[in-house]
């Protein structure tokens, strides 16, 4: 297996050393720009002063288990089963959780890191386990804006309205082990009213859009996380713009 290659990092503010994020499986998990999300996790640590370094991680590649924050999109049914497998066979991604790394999940990220999901011909396929979640199918494909109320113990610091776009077949049912990341507005979610799931610092979510860049305050928890303080929250104006008018947008949009 060939190593990762790095970004180099941004000049170190205040001593701080670069936060290290991992992007897995873009080429196979990055449908709807959730490669994005590495894009405004690494734009908002540059208006906190954070320095970071980001590994792409393709298939082939040794994945990192003292990075910081790992990112997952999503994709295909035949490359959610492609990449769970890897993950599995690695065993890195469990590694950095033990070790108190970040995760962000979206989609069919997401369902992977529960304990099974549905592949192309709706047969269980096993995920990682990171998630106390299985996946089966929705009766009706998912697709259109979502909005939702975040509620989860951890992301206290967020108190704004999540948006996102959701495109997807998975219902995606949470046991014991994991709270809901949010209770939906609009749109479907897991399809029972909730929307993703945390455990620790482990966030999926069905939040397309990309997430972080309608959901900035999500990207500094991850951020603060990493850097161990809170970050007080930077306001852009482009970006709370998008917001209004995608919540909006929402509005009109039934929950299921």
């Amino acid at each position: 297996m060939s190593a990762a290659t790095h970004k180099p990092a941004a000049s170190t503010t205040h001593g701080l050393s670069p936060v290290r994020i991992v992007s897995i499986y873009p080429t196979l998990l990055g449908t709807y720009g959730d490669g994005g999300n590495v894009a405004a996790l690494s734009h908002i640590a540059g208006l906190h002063g954070v320095p970071v370094d980001i590994l792409t991680i393709s298939p082939g590649m040794l994945i990192p288990d003292d990075a910081d924050i790992y990112v997952m999109g999503g994709g295909e049914d035949t490359a959610q089963v492609a990449a769970a497998n890897a993950l599995r066979a690695s065993g890195a991604l469990n590694r950095a959780v033990d070790n108190g790394a970040s995760v962000l999940a979206i989609c069919a990220g997401y369902q992977l890191l529960g304990h099974e999901f549905p592949d192309a011909d709706g047969n269980a396929s096993p995920g990682l386990g990171l998630l106390d979640v299985f996946t089966d199918r929705l009766p009706k494909r998912a697709v259109g804006e979502l909005a939702a109320a975040p509620i989860a113990a951890g992301i206290e610091t967020l108190t704004e309205m999540l948006t996102g776009y959701e495109n997807h077949g998975g219902a995606t049912h949470l046991g014991a082990g994991v709270t809901p990341l949010a209770l939906v507005a609009s749109g479907v979610g897991n399809g029972d009213g909730t929307e993703g799931a945390i455990t620790g610092r482990v966030i999926g979510t069905y939040l397309h859009g990309p997430c972080l860049v309608r959901n900035p305050r999500l990207a500094e928890r991850l951020l603060g996380w990493a850097v161990g303080r809170d970050l007080d929250p930077i306001v852009e104006e482009a970006v709370e713009e998008l917001r209004r008018e995608r919540l909006g947008n929402a509005a009109g949009t039934p929950r299921v």
